[in-house]
C-alpha cells in the first residue's frame, strides 16, 4: 500500500518570510478581535460614568459584601484543589488500579456537564432535604443558600484543572525518576516533595491559574446554590449580572 508523503515546507527565502509574516498578522488580528476589542469595550464603558460611578463603588456595602465573598470562595477553592488535585492526579498518572478508566472519566464530569446542573446538584447534596444537608442543620451551619454550598459548588466545577495539569505533566514524564529514588532509599513522602513535586511545578501553576480565573468568574453553579441573596450570597458575578439586568450599564462594566 502507497503512502502519500507530504510536501517539505521551507521557511527561508523570500516566500517563506512573506508566510511567517502573513501567520503573524493573522494572529495579531485575530487577537484583537477576539480578545483586545471586547476589552477595550469593557474599558470605554466603566470610564464612561466617571469618578462618581467609581467612587460610588468604592462605598456600595452590597458590592464590598460580594467583593468579600468572592476572595473567601476564590481563596477556599484555590486551597483545596491544590492540596486534592495535586494528590489525585498524582495518583492517576503513578499507581495502576482498577477502576482507573472510570477514575479519569469521573475526574472530567465536572467539565462535561452544564454549571447549573452542577450547581443543582451541589444543592440537592447538601440541601435541606438530604442527609447531609438535615446533618449539617443539626450541628448549626448552613451550607444551601450560604457560603458553605457556594464554596462546594465553585470546587466541583474547578477540581479537574490542577488534577489534569499534574496527572498529564507526569504520565508524559515518566516514572523514571521516582523509582530511581525509591531505589536509592528515599521514602515516599521524601520522593513526592524532592522529586515528583519539582518535576510539576510550572504545570501545577498553570492548574492554579486556571482555577482562580474559573473560580473569580464563577456564575452557573454559584447562582443556583447561593439563592441570589443581596448582600449575603452574591458575588462579584452574579452582582454585574444584577446590575446589568437593572439596566445601570455604567455600574456594572466598572464592577
Amino acid at each position: 500500500m502507497s503512502t502519500m508523503r507530504l510536501p517539505k515546507v521551507h521557511f527561508s527565502g523570500p516566500e517563506g518570510r512573506a508566510l511567517g509574516i502573513a501567520n503573524v498578522l493573522v494572529a495579531l488580528v485575530s487577537a484583537l478581535l477576539l480578545l483586545g476589542l471586547p476589552a477595550l469595550v469593557v474599558l470605554v464603558e466603566a470610564l464612561r460614568g466617571g469618578r462618581p460611578v467609581l467612587e460610588a463603588l468604592a462605598h456600595d456595602p452590597t458590592l464590598l459584601a460580594a467583593v468579600r465573598l468572592t476572595v473567601l470562595v476564590t481563596v477556599g477553592t484555590v486551597v483545596v484543589n491544590t492540596l486534592l488535585g495535586t494528590f489525585v492526579g498524582w495518583t492517576i498518572a503513578t499507581y495502576t488500579f482498577r477502576g482507573k478508566t472510570l477514575a479519569r472519566a469521573v475526574l472530567d464530569l465536572p467539565l462535561s456537564v452544564s454549571p447549573v446542573v452542577a450547581g443543582l446538584g451541589v444543592l440537592l447534596v447538601v440541601g435541606r432535604h438530604s442527609l447531609i444537608g438535615r446533618w449539617l442543620e443539626a450541628h448549626g451551619i448552613a451550607a444551601a443558600y450560604a457560603w458553605p454550598g457556594i464554596l462546594a459548588a465553585t470546587v466541583f466545577v474547578t477540581f479537574p484543572y490542577i488534577a489534569r495539569a499534574v496527572a498529564g505533566t507526569l504520565a508524559e514524564q515518566g516514572r523514571a525518576h521516582e523509582e530511581a529514588a525509591l531505589s536509592l532509599g528515599a521514602s515516599l513522602p521524601q520522593t513526592f516533595w524532592r522529586v515528583t513535586l519539582p518535576r510539576v511545578r510550572s504545570a501545577l501553576l498553570d492548574g492554579v491559574l486556571l482555577c482562580n480565573a474559573r473560580a473569580l468568574g464563577e456564575f452557573g453553579a454559584v447562582s443556583v446554590v447561593s439563592g441570589l441573596i443581596v448582600g449575603r450570597t452574591e458575588t462579584v458575578p452574579l452582582a454585574i449580572a444584577r446590575t446589568f439586568e437593572n439596566g445601570v450599564t455604567a455600574t456594572a462594566f466598572a464592577m
